[in-house]
């Protein structure tokens, strides 16, 4: 009963409007890490309001500097025991710029706007929302036992938007202070709304621009059209060589050497549900023989975000005088990260394209994957179905990126994400939405995960 009792205790403080009142006041604070006029706020949201939260349950708190960082991050641990397990949890309250003159008519991005089961706000899912839901659930764990039953860390930056500058750093400086058995953390989106879901890893990505000069300033098409190199046609054929037209990756050191068959054996339990506001999948499109759910969080997968060539806003009759594209792959783990742009060299090279200048834009994230074969997930996917009556979704890596190979490969943690949004809460675009249900569900899940950790031998 004691564990029923501390998942009756979240689900009330949902109910009770407490929850809702908190993420509202976490979501008045424009913490866009994406704006250097913010740095005060960033700092704010830390000092007024996760610091006080936190110390209230028992945790010490401690700011944490770093150079590269927008702001400090906040560091909180409770020890109730040395022979407890340490759990160790993260969460970012920097979100992505406002935009506040494309949101819907009625709905602000600072202020948490109740339609139906549809919270509105930045942050309500992405991430303010989803760490939150995790300090109301060790909450509720505290009221009914008195203690947690296992010792609490917590992390919170501030920069996650703009690449979590100085975590990685601030993570190896500290390393043995930050030590702990398992990293249970919320962020990205369940698979699909009605299914919880457990991710174990991220795919990694490599952020590159591919550019050709071919001279200075352009030359009108009637004159010299015909005898000047046209360097986006050029840019183009190069990139038509790095997959084929129905974008089947052609540089062989970014394909994986196969699929695990412990991955492949949870793909099976599940299928990718674009929903009534998704897009339509291209079943022709990527890597023949592979399901969607294979290509999404078992392979790698090839983009070209953006491409320039002339003025693209006032075309003039010129040939232009160079091409850009700012190009990304998303890779899985047992691709080489040190290879990636080498590879890409070398490749168009052979292709006949050593003109084109490959340069990395980004620090590059490296993929990760708890295997989920591993006592954590079967720990963990047991609890989260005896709490909710379903069997979790589990995957063996988002599809999209985290910062965690730093808890991974720097910490050494196994890695278990229990993600409290959906695919369609349109996250970093306008009109940004939390699901009440799923809020609600999110906070019962918590209790009883930390509940079960307080609980294990």
């Amino acid at each position: 009963m004691d564990r029923a009792n501390a998942i009756s205790s979240a689900e009330r403080y949902f109910d009770s409007g407490a929850f809702q009142e908190r993420l509202t006041r976490l979501v008045s604070l424009p913490t866009e890490s994406q704006d250097s006029n913010r740095a005060d706020t960033l700092q704010r949201y830390l000092e007024s309001e996760i610091r006080p939260w936190l110390e209230t349950l028992g945790f010490t708190c401690t700011i944490l500097p770093h150079p590269r960082a927008k702001s400090s991050f906040l560091f909180a641990e409770r020890i109730e025991h040395a022979g407890y397990p340490t759990v160790f949890g993260y969460g970012h309250g920097d979100v992505v710029r406002g935009m506040e003159s494309a949101w819907r008519e009625g709905l602000s991005p600072w202020t948490v706007t109740c339609v139906g089961d549809r919270w509105y706000g930045r942050g309500t899912a992405d991430n303010k929302g989803q760490h939150a839901l995790c300090i109301a659930a060790l909450q509720s764990v505290l009221e009914v036992r008195g203690k947690l039953g296992f010792n609490a860390k917590f992390l919170i930056e501030m920069g996650e938007e703009v690449g979590s500058p100085g975590l990685r750093e601030l993570c190896t400086d500290h390393h043995h202070r930050f030590q702990a058995d398992v990293l249970i953390a919320s962020d990205g989106p369940r698979l699909t709304a009605d299914r919880p879901t457990i991710f174990l890893g991220t795919r990694g990505v490599a952020t590159f621009d591919l550019s050709i000069v071919a001279r200075d300033g352009g030359h009108h098409s009637g004159n010299w059209g015909g005898v000047l190199s046209d360097p986006a046609i050029q840019l183009a054929h190069a990139m038509s060589t790095i997959t084929s037209p129905t974008g089947r990756i052609a540089v062989a050191e970014w394909r994986p050497d196969g699929i695990p068959d412990s991955v492949r054996a949870v793909l099976k339990d599940f299928k990718i549900d674009s929903g009534p506001d998704g897009p339509i999948m291209d079943p022709e499109w990527g890597e023949p023989g592979l399901t969607p759910e294979e290509q999404v969080f078992g392979w790698c997968s090839f983009d070209v975000l953006a491409m320039r060539a002339g003025n693209p806003e006032t075309p003039v009759n010129a040939v232009p005088p160079d091409a850009w594209a700012r190009c990304q792959l998303r890779f899985v783990k047992g691709i080489d990260p040190e290879q990636i742009v080498p590879a890409l060299r070398r490749h168009l090279a052979r292709h006949g394209w050593s003109g084109v200048t490959v340069e990395e834009v980004e620090e590059m994230s490296l993929a990760t994957r708890l295997d989920p074969a591993d006592p954590w997930v079967t720990w963990a996917a047991g609890s989260i179905a005896r709490t909710t009556g379903k069997d979790p979704a589990i995957l063996p890596n988002l599809g999209g990126t985290l910062p965690n190979d730093i808890f991974a490969d720097v910490l050494g943690l196994p890695t278990i994400w229990v993600p409290h949004s959906y695919p369609g809460c349109q996250q970093h675009g306008p009109d940004e939405h939390l699901l009440a249900p799923l809020a609600r569900e999110g906070l019962a899940i918590m209790a009883g995960l930390y509940w079960d950790l307080g609980s294990r031998p």
